[in-house]
């Protein structure tokens, strides 16, 4: 089932995720749902809060960017409850989007090489370093478990520059191609 994506101001997008357990109702639907929305939205990575779980849950598939990226080629992650930890001090700054910031992208500094644990669909446990552009989707995506969007990480003189155009997504003067959630009214 395509599921609408939970768009920049929605409460749920800045909440902290919790980590599940392998008794988790309905898992592989949910697992499955979360790709079918990905790749409608045309996206390469998808986090639960993204579309209103506050579960420690992200689908990726970075196949679609490795003619650019041939880390990428063949790379379909299911992550649950991920966890990162950053290895070395090189960096790159790279523009970055977000199917929860539709029509807006800005260059972000990421670490180049992390290592990830995580537990599959089948609570299978692994561990892995990862570099160039897929630690970087990786990383884009669990920030979101953490509460946290990529504007998060761009300076306050860029966040000012496009305040407009986030009020216009948090006040659902926005259209998307795919279906979507808005932030609830405030009084």
């Amino acid at each position: 089932m395509n599921l609408p994506i939970y768009l920049y101001g929605h409460p749920v997008l800045r909440k902290i995720s919790t980590p599940i357990t392998a008794d988790y109702k309905d898992l592989p639907k949910l697992i499955a749902d979360m790709y079918e929305t990905m790749y409608t939205s045309e996206g390469v990575g998808l986090a639960a809060p993204q579309i209103g779980r506050n579960d420690r849950i992200v689908v990726i598939d970075a196949d679609p960017v490795s003619d650019s990226f041939p880390e990428c080629a063949g790379r379909k992650l299911t992550l649950i409850n991920p966890e990162i930890e950053i290895l070395g001090d090189d960096t790159e700054t790279r523009s970055e989007g977000c199917l929860s910031l539709p029509g807006l992208s800005e260059k972000v500094k990421r670490t180049e090489h992390i290592r990830l644990r995580w537990v599959d669909e089948n609570f299978q446990p692994h561990e892995e370093e990862i570099k160039g552009f897929l630690a970087r989707i990786v990383q884009h995506e669990c920030d979101h478990l953490e509460g946290k969007l990529y504007i998060d990480h761009i300076s306050p003189i860029r966040k000012q520059l496009i305040k407009g155009k986030l009020a216009d997504i948090a006040h659902a003067r926005i259209r998307c191609d795919y279906p979507v959630r808005y932030a609830p009214k405030t009084r």
